[in-house]
C-alpha cells in the first residue's frame, strides 16, 4: 500500500523526499518541522526546504511563529485538485499531439493498409471518422455488434463540428445525421474529406451477424480513390435515392 501511495504522489511531481515528508504530515497532522524530520527520516538540515516545496504546492499550510508549525492539507483535497491538474495537462498535451499528427499525417505517402479483427477495425475507424474536417459518406451494409454505442457519440462530435454526414443503410439508424435507407450487399465503406477511406467486409453466422475474427478493412489514403468513390456516393445519393447502392 505504503509503494503504491508513494508511486501517486510521484505522479504529481514529488520528489522522494516531499512525497516521504507529505505522508509522515498526513500521519501527524500538524507538525513542527524538526517533529516531521524525526518522523519521516529526513535529514534535519533539508526538512524546512522540503516543507517549503511542500506548502508552495499546496500540501501543507504553515503556521507562523517561532518555531513554524505545519498543517497538512487533507488528502482528498490534495489529491481531487491535482486530477485536475493532470487531467488539464494531458487534454492540452493530446490536442497539440493530435493536431501535430494530422498536420503531418497527410504528408506521409499514401499507404493501403489491411486491417484484420473487429477490434482494430473499428478502432480505426473511429480515429478516422474523428479526423473529419467536412463531410463524412458511409455506406453501413452491416453493423458490428455493439457498434453503435461508440459510433453515436463519434458522430455527434464531428457534427458539432459543423462536418456533414450522410449515411446510405439497408435499415434506418437512430444516428445525429442524413440516413437513406438503400439496398445493398453486406459491404461496408466510408470516405472522409473525400481524401481518406475503407472498406469493410466480413464473413457472417447463418443468422447473417458479422462474424468479429473474420472481418477485415482496407484503409486506403490514396486521395485519388477517395475522391473518385465519394464521387459514386454522391451519384447514387442524388441520382438513385430509392434504388440500390451495390456500385460502391
Amino acid at each position: 500500500m505504503e509503494r503504491k501511495v508513494m508511486k501517486a504522489l510521484k505522479l504529481m511531481g514529488l520528489t522522494d523526499y516531499q512525497a516521504a515528508a507529505y505522508t509522515t504530515m498526513v500521519s501527524l497532522v500538524s507538525a513542527g518541522a524538526s517533529e516531521a524530520a524525526k518522523a519521516s527520516g529526513i535529514p534535519r538540515s533539508r526538512i524546512y526546504e522540503v516543507l517549503r516545496q511542500l506548502s508552495e504546492r499546496g500540501f501543507v499550510e504553515v503556521e507562523r511563529g517561532k518555531p513554524l508549525r505545519y498543517h497538512v492539507v487533507p488528502p482528498a483535497e490534495v489529491f481531487r485538485r491535482e486530477k485536475r491538474r493532470i487531467m488539464k495537462e494531458l487534454d492540452e498535451a493530446m490536442h497539440q499531439l493530435r493536431r501535430t499528427y494530422e498536420d503531418q499525417v497527410a504528408r506521409v505517402p499514401a499507404p493501403v493498409w489491411l486491417i484484420h479483427g473487429q477490434e482494430k477495425i473499428m478502432k480505426k475507424e473511429l480515429e478516422i471518422i474523428s479526423r473529419t474536417r467536412s463531410e463524412l459518406k458511409m455506406r453501413m451494409g452491416f453493423i458490428f455488434r455493439g457498434e453503435m454505442r461508440e459510433l453515436r457519440p463519434a458522430i455527434e462530435r464531428i457534427v458539432d463540428r459543423g462536418a456533414g454526414v450522410r449515411i446510405m443503410a439497408p435499415e434506418d439508424l437512430d444516428l445525429p445525421c442524413e440516413v437513406r435507407v438503400v439496398s445493398m450487399p453486406p459491404v461496408r465503406m466510408f470516405v472522409r474529406d473525400s481524401g481518406e477511406m475503407m472498406w469493410i467486409f466480413s464473413r457472417f453466422t447463418p443468422e447473417g451477424a458479422p462474424i468479429p475474427e473474420t472481418a477485415m478493412g482496407i484503409w486506403n489514403q490514396y486521395p485519388e480513390i477517395a475522391e473518385n468513390y465519394s464521387r459514386i456516393f454522391d451519384s447514387i445519393w442524388y441520382g438513385k435515392s430509392d434504388g440500390e447502392a451495390g456500385g460502391i
